[in-house]
């Protein structure tokens, strides 16, 4: 029989989901606002949709962020998996707790202080090697695999360490190469992580303004770096439609790839 829960926990939970996806659903909401001011309603429109296909910055930043992202999220899984890999599997060897503290480091380290430290390598290595020329798409990406590696580290590492290794055992006894082995058992075992990690990798990437401030250049402006920047000027409904857009996709991306999990776990 469930314990239900009592009312006090019901109200909790409640406000606790309120107070996270009100105003989720406030923006939406107001994405359809027919007046320009985003605060007061004035019927429905869905003009700010149209207007925002004629809006050249905002579809630009756009697609720099989903550029980004999408590098940044990929090299993030494939530089991470390898770390977990080497700190699980890989015997003790010198330098070993060292390198732990290298891979978790991005994750207690200021986005200030680590934006600014990137900034600095990307000048000096112009001056020495005359490498990256600008400062842009490249370095912006750079960035962000490194900062979002370190999540997904901590995500694989974790899988790696809980799982069953006798499957892979097994092939290795049959005569599999360690590679091959690898490939074709290790990675769908650990396919839950991976997807997770890249998940949580793409949405840091899509969302960070400190370290694209640091790093980025001229024409290579991120959508939160555009956000930010015309917030003085007050929130244009073109920006409501524009988020309305991303989190559809994210929460579609997002079910899928809960499905997906769901039905490799079953």
């Amino acid at each position: 029989m469930q314990n239900k829960l009592s009312p006090f926990l019901k109200t909790i939970m409640i406000l606790g989901y309120g107070f996270l996806y009100v105003p989720i659903f406030t923006l939406i909401l107001f994405s359809f606002n027919a007046s320009r001011q985003v605060t007061v309603w004035k019927g429905f429109s869905t003009k700010w949709y149209a207007s925002l296909l004629q809006d050249d910055v905002l579809i630009k930043s756009a697609w720099i962020s989903l550029e980004v992202a999408l590098c940044a999220a990929t090299f993030a899984v494939i530089l991470g998996t390898m770390a977990a890999v080497v700190l699980v599997r890989v015997g003790r060897f010198k330098s070993r707790r060292f390198f732990g503290l290298l891979t978790a480091a991005p994750l207690v380290m200021p986005e200030v202080i680590t934006g600014l430290s990137l900034l600095l390598l990307f000048v000096g290595l112009e001056q020495i090697i005359g490498w990256p020329k600008t400062r842009g798409i490249l370095t912006i990406t750079i960035a962000h695999t490194t900062l979002c590696m370190a999540y997904v580290t901590i995500l694989v590492r974790g899988r790696l360490a809980d799982m069953d290794r006798s499957l892979e055992e097994a092939a290795l006894d049959l005569g599999a190469r360690p590679l091959k082995v690898f490939i074709l058992i290790t990675l769908p075992l650990i396919s839950p992580a991976l997807i997770a990690g890249w998940l949580l990798a793409f949405a840091l990437s899509l969302d960070d303004l400190v370290l694209a401030s640091f790093v980025a250049g001229p024409g290579s402006s991120t959508l939160p770096m555009v956000i930010f920047s015309s917030i003085r000027f007050g929130i244009s409904p073109q920006i409501n439609a524009l988020a309305t857009i991303i989190i559809t996709t994210v929460a579609i991306g997002v079910m899928v790839a809960g499905w997906l999990m769901h039905r490799k776990k079953y």
